[in-house]
């Protein structure tokens, strides 16, 4: 089979590299090559390559909730994603059941079989929200659901994938929540904090048990004031911690979004869609976690009073943070290279030799032209 050779395109960033094509082979990135007229030549109209986006935070979108899904459900989220250029996700579980959970898993190995020859937004892991949270950070998380720490300790066990990435968003404050950390850590669990109102000294032991990274920036955890530096200020101001931030303009203000991402360093900032089930269905009443959630002007609200996740796309954040300045290869960097470091994927996040085929075309004003998955063009 002949190999694909993207042709006339830019690269924003990956240094002054010579070359007129790039050659898609099997599924990945081949090699830089000179023009070949022994190849499917496509000709990328001089947009920008960008690596697929990766989102580590998503509770579903077009009608799914990643607690209720099938596997025919999630096969419908990723499809919709990589029109979004997401080109993989973590289906991420708010605090449920058992059953609920064990079902969801099952949901997820399946789809996973069946997806690596679609061209879908590849799922590869998952993610658990808020099991072990703080009830006073709650937000929109059910509190009935949640566990203490000892829980954990004791021996109890959340189900697991037959494989791929498993991420969860924790308070370490919690009883038992630093031996929490450990444990999963030790288990080779990416450990997120979140949901949380821990003191500096509770993040610092939680920084040493391996949890570094810190879930939906400003949201759901204690804000910076000038006489407390709070989780905000820890995380912006503690060397070593990353973060993820809900770039909708509306989770948090875009000026702050802007402030956050420049005084910690685009190279520590991951965004995150926190997408749930109506993202795509516009303006509404919905179902959601045993509770009605409206939609207006983009905005959820659950009966509670509280926003219940976002209805953006990836594809809207990078918009906004290029309209916020943001530079294509900075841009690059949060939707996709960090991610990929975070969950600790090797051969996504960036456009080279031997990495997934993964890739985004998208103008100048960073709007997606086009997506491949794996080499397949969407």
């Amino acid at each position: 089979m002949k190999p694909t050779n993207l042709t006339n395109f830019k690269v924003p960033t990956f240094g002054n590299v010579n070359f007129d094509s790039l050659e898609l082979r099997n599924g990945r990135i081949e090699r830089f090559v000179s023009a070949d007229t022994n190849a499917v030549n496509i000709d990328c109209g001089s947009y920008t390559l960008l690596p697929g986006f990766i989102d580590v935070h998503n509770h579903g979108a077009v009608g799914v909730d990643v607690n209720t899904a099938t596997v025919d459900d999630l096969l419908k989220v990723s499809a919709f994603l990589a029109t979004k250029g997401v080109t993989a996700w973590l289906p991420t579980l708010v605090p449920d059941g058992d059953d609920v959970y064990e079902r969801v898993i099952d949901a997820i190995n399946e789809a996973m079989r069946r997806q690596d020859a679609l061209p879908v937004a590849q799922i590869v892991g998952v993610h658990y929200e808020g099991v072990f949270a703080s009830e006073a950070m709650c937000g929109a998380l059910r509190p009935k659901f949640f566990r203490s720490g000892q829980w954990v300790v004791d021996g109890g066990q959340l189900p697991k994938l037959d494989h791929g990435v498993h991420m969860t968003t924790l308070a370490p404050e919690i009883d038992g929540g630093i031996d929490v950390v450990e444990l999963l850590v030790a288990d080779g669990w990416v450990v997120s904090i979140g949901h949380t109102k821990a003191d500096t000294e509770t993040l610092e032991r939680a920084f040493a048990a391996g949890a570094r990274h810190l879930t939906h920036f400003f949201n759901a955890m204690t804000p910076i004031h000038h006489r407390e530096i709070g989780v905000a200020g820890w995380g912006i101001s503690r060397e070593g911690v990353t973060f993820d931030i809900i770039a909708d303009g509306i989770h948090v203000a875009p000026e702050m979004v802007l402030h956050a991402c420049r005084s910690r360093g685009t190279d520590s900032v991951s965004l995150i869609s926190d997408s749930v089930a109506p993202t795509g269905l516009g303006d509404g009443e919905f179902e959601l976690w045993d509770e009605k959630v409206s939609v207006v002007k983009g905005r959820t609200q659950n009966e509670r009073g509280s926003i219940a996740g976002s209805v953006c796309t990836m594809a809207d954040e990078v918009k906004l943070m290029h309209e916020l300045g943001f530079s294509h290869a900075e841009i690059a960097a949060m939707a996709s290279t960090n991610p990929a470091t975070l969950l600790r994927l090797k051969d996504r996040g960036s456009i080279k030799a031997g990495n997934r085929a993964d890739i985004v075309l998208v103008d100048d004003e960073m709007n997606v032209i086009s997506v491949f998955v794996g080499g397949q063009i969407v």
